[in-house]
């Protein structure tokens, strides 16, 4: 008979024998910690939909990623806020934009901080679409052109990394031939591969000032009820040249983590989006849940699925909790 020679909770009765035998653990390098950059000095301005997340002018974005490198967490993904916004999203391409200014600053200041910029028009544009409009449609082909542009500034401006996030057709292979031909043949890219029309991005729309104007994502974002061609988009990217593929979302998309991590050897990155950050920050503030435990547990179960990096805006906080953990 199997019981009661086998007992599981053999291995579960002490914490020494759970460290034993845990098969995932989380460390500060599994994290990548979004930053919204905005104009002007000495900003720090609180997001009312990100509890815990800030506006930051460039010098707060340093001061940022050096108190995040003490914490251990090695790598930020860039967004930015324009000054001003057109049809065409310029501030977004130019080489004096908000993200450039904030990468140089960042890698003369903080040289050993991982700097990711992401590559989309959608915080620039005055429509909030990811990318140039013909009518009311986003002309996939013309935008390709920008994205390129963009990806170039921010090389110039010495990133680490670019990840396009704007789902276009063919993005990551024009990415590349832009990169090689100006001679950033080791600039690796990071490419949104899976990318659904979630609703869990309302809070960083707020953040971001990116919420579309007019219609929304469904024709260029992937349908959420897709699992087989979020991982046919992983493999195109990966054929395209890209260095690193990610899933976004993370917690409803977890089976989805789970086969691409199956069918690619590259990297995988999830992004724990603004929604599903808000929710347990919401959560804990009511009483209604333990905010470290579910926080610590949510990332977790990202990683379980196989990411091998998590964006997510629990990345200080968790570093942190980490820190005193390891002190004990």
């Amino acid at each position: 008979m199997i019981f009661p020679a086998i007992r599981k909770r053999r291995l579960r009765r002490t914490e020494a024998l759970r460290a034993l035998t845990r098969e995932n653990r989380l460390s500060p390098q599994d994290f990548i910690a979004p930053l919204f950059i905005v104009p002007g000095k000495k900003i720090r301005k609180p997001i009312k939909s990100l509890s815990g997340q800030f506006h930051l002018s460039v010098d707060q974005a340093v001061q940022e990623c050096k108190a995040l490198l003490k914490l251990q967490v090695t790598a930020v993904l860039l967004f930015g806020l324009p000054a001003e916004k057109d049809e065409m999203g310029s501030d977004g391409v130019s080489d004096n934009g908000v993200v450039q200014q904030a990468v140089r600053a960042i890698k003369k200041q903080v040289p050993a901080m991982a700097v990711i910029t992401d590559v989309c028009l959608c915080e620039y544009t005055s429509h909030g679409h990811c990318g140039v409009l013909f009518g009311t449609e986003v002309d996939n082909d013309a935008t390709l052109e920008l994205l390129c542009r963009m990806a170039l500034s921010h090389a110039r401006a010495g990133a680490d990394m670019v990840a396009p996030s704007d789902m276009m057709d063919g993005r990551v292979a024009a990415i590349r031939r832009a990169l090689d031909s100006e001679g950033f043949t080791s600039l690796p890219i990071l490419s949104y591969a899976a990318k659904f029309a979630s609703a869990y991005y309302g809070p960083f729309r707020e953040a971001a000032g990116s919420t579309p104007r007019f219609g929304d994502r469904k024709g260029y974002q992937m349908d959420p009820a897709n699992g087989r061609e979020a991982v046919h988009e992983v493999l195109l990217d990966e054929r395209e040249g890209a260095d690193m593929v990610m899933v976004k979302p993370a917690l409803a998309y977890l089976d989805v983590i789970a086969d691409v991590r199956r069918r690619t050897l590259l990297p995988l990155v999830a992004y724990n989006v603004s929604g599903e950050y808000a929710m347990i920050k919401e959560a804990a503030e009511k009483g209604l849940i333990n905010g470290e435990a579910v926080m610590m547990e949510t990332l977790l179960s990202i990683k379980r699925a196989g990411a091998d990096r998590i964006i997510t805006y629990f990345a200080k906080e968790a570093a942190t909790l980490l820190q005193k953990r390891n002190r004990r």
